[in-house]
């Protein structure tokens, strides 16, 4: 078993059209092994299977990995795509299953989803689909569940895995129940290194519980400051936040993965609050401990101890303007400290490709 370096389609560099393949060949040329696109419309706008085929024979020729990604499985949330809802004449159902077959038949066995949405233009709870006023979170945990029971025939009848990332506003208590609920045969986790603090759950705690189930991954690091909403996350490149990297990756280290470096495009580094001074929040969440809450606590008094000492970016190193060249420099960084930590615990990962971007 062994773990490749990958990137996300979606924070390669800043955003621009381009066909799948150049993206393939981007990646090559940085010394990656693999793309993770977040959305199969990626590699065909139009579910084309010739179209898709040809960007997975570029990857082939490279040698390089791809997944891909589908709709969102929240009934709650799907109206927020209507492209997606498009693709099925209207029905959303029939949208995700002609996705999941062009996915299946151009050889992609492994599919991104996700539960929520977060809204970047606000700033306290309610950016969080999880503290919604008009469905509680409950109802729209119940609603993907019986959404996620329609679709399993067609993944099983696909022989793919549909991997719900640990989102923003999802727990991994909840992915793994919802994962155990309608099957692991069909569903996994993509773990998203970062994300997990945003539920105020310990990483190192929050792996060991989802494991079993990890099939993808979206990996980038967390810088983390007390702020007076509570604790806000700003991300970094691995390596250079609060997460331990060797510990993180060790109960993964028994299959074959793509480690996919979510890299950075917006201005605020996708700084996002964990309001844990407000009573709502804190009963928002009744799986969360007191151990893993202070966790998270001694990781974010930790990260200021080391900006205090000059070892670590402060919060104003971490509010400038994000460009093209940062951007890519953000995966190389993170690129080269996982391959250091692989090697230095022994993990097999496949060779470094030659750099020749």
């Amino acid at each position: 078993m062994t773990f490749r370096i990958g990137v996300d389609s979606s924070k390669f560099g800043l955003p621009h059209s381009r066909p799948a393949s150049s993206v393939v060949e981007r990646a090559a040329a940085r010394g990656l092994q693999g793309v993770y696109f977040r959305s199969i419309l990626e590699l065909s706008p139009t579910l084309d299977l010739g179209e898709a085929r040809e960007a997975m024979r570029t990857a082939d020729d490279l040698g390089l990995r791809v997944e891909a990604g589908v709709g969102k499985v929240n009934p709650y949330a799907t109206p927020e795509a209507p492209a997606i809802r498009a693709l099925g004449g209207g029905d959303y159902l029939a949208a995700l299953r002609r996705m999941i077959e062009v996915s299946a038949a151009a050889g992609i066995r492994e599919l991104w989803s996700a539960t929520a949405n977060y809204q970047f233009r606000l700033t306290n709870r309610h950016a969080y689909d999880r503290f919604r006023t008009d469905v509680t979170w409950d109802e729209q945990l119940a609603a993907t569940e019986r959404f996620l029971r329609k679709l399993a025939p067609v993944l099983r009848d696909h022989g793919v895995h549909l991997n719900l990332e640990t989102h923003e506003e999802i727990t991994t208590f909840e992915l793994a129940r919802l994962v155990e609920a309608v099957g692991p045969d069909v569903l996994g986790i993509t773990f998203d290194t970062a994300n997990v603090l945003m539920r105020c759950e310990d990483p190192n705690a929050a792996v060991d519980r989802i494991a079993p189930y990890v099939r993808a991954t979206h990996v980038r690091d967390a810088a983390l400051f007390f702020r007076p909403t509570g604790i806000t996350r700003v991300l970094a490149p691995v390596g250079e936040g609060v997460l331990d990297w060797e510990r993180l990756l060790a109960p993964l280290a028994d299959r074959d993965l793509m480690l996919s470096i979510e890299g950075i495009v917006d201005p605020e580094r996708a700084e996002m609050d964990l309001q844990i001074h407000d009573p709502a929040w804190l009963a928002g969440h009744p799986d969360l401990t007191l151990a893993e809450a202070f966790e998270v606590v001694r990781l974010t008094t930790s990260y200021a101890e080391r900006v205090a000492r000059g070892e670590a970016a402060g919060w104003a190193d971490l509010h400038s303007p994000v460009g093209e060249a940062e951007s890519l420099d953000f995966i190389d960084r993170s690129a080269r400290h996982l391959r250091d930590v692989l090697a230095a615990a022994g993990h097999p990962h496949h060779p470094d490709r030659s750099v020749t971007a």
